[in-house]
């Protein structure tokens, strides 16, 4: 049976002070995507993402800002802009948009 989604809809959204929304959308041996909400969420201090995959990430609503640690630079994400984050490219979210939902849509893959 098809099954109709809508990356928008936050009817499984659960808000937690501490941590962003992720949700798998899609996973194969290839590439794993994921619906991420964040609300006024940052990656805890002294925290660095350090992945094995390639991340291709969208952001298709609210605003964010990502640090990179290899040159300290700060990256702002607005609405339709993407990025590719290549493995173990340390990385860490800075700051989300408060009380509004960001959501993004990441693609990891080998």
């Amino acid at each position: 049976m098809i099954s109709l989604n809508n990356i928008f809809s936050l009817d499984d959204y659960v808000y937690n002070e501490k941590n962003e929304f992720f949700k798998p959308l899609f996973q194969n041996e290839y590439i794993r995507i994921e619906k991420i909400v964040s609300e006024g969420h940052c990656s805890p201090p002294d925290f660095w993402y350090d992945q094995e995959e390639n991340e291709w990430v969208l952001l298709l609503q609210g605003k964010a800002k990502l640090k990179f640690q290899n040159t300290n630079e700060i990256i702002e994400l607005n609405p339709g802009e993407f990025i590719l984050i290549e493995p173990h490219i340390k990385h860490r979210v800075e700051w989300t948009t408060p009380n509004e939902k960001t959501i993004w849509l990441a693609f990891f893959f080998k």
